[in-house]
């Protein structure tokens, strides 16, 4: 139910796409901040600040562990932001599908540790 939920709120908010062609340049900037916000408060909620806490609970260097993945998942964006700049390149009217592909493989790359969690999670349940 918790997922039906989460999958209907994520298809609830991206099908405002559809209600509106022209969107103006303040209320776009308005709604990119309040997403930009609410994703760095899940960043730090459901990612870091539980990293900190397994990280010391573990002995280890909470601030170096958290840094080094903050830091390695920007580099793996950027490298990938690099290598379709390199594929698209020759092309000078693909930018918009340079940016969806780009979104679509940050999209997957976020599923995947998202997915793992989800599966650690259930068989820690059991």
């Amino acid at each position: 139910m918790a997922t039906i939920f989460t999958w209907f709120m994520t298809l609830l908010g991206a099908s405002l796409v559809f209600l509106c062609k022209n969107v103006d340049k303040k209320i776009m900037n308005c709604l990119l901040g309040f997403s930009a916000g609410v994703m760095i408060a899940a960043a730090f909620w459901s990612l870091l600040n539980p990293a900190v806490e397994i990280a010391i609970n573990l002995g280890m260097q909470e601030w170096l562990v958290v840094s080094l993945g903050f830091l390695f998942g920007g580099l793996l964006i950027f490298i990938g932001d690099k290598i379709y700049s390199r594929i698209f390149k020759e092309s000078n009217n693909c930018g918009n599908f340079r940016r969806s592909l780009m979104l679509i493989s940050s999209i997957t790359l976020h599923n995947i540790p998202e997915g793992m969690a989800v599966g650690v999670t259930f068989a820690g349940a059991l």
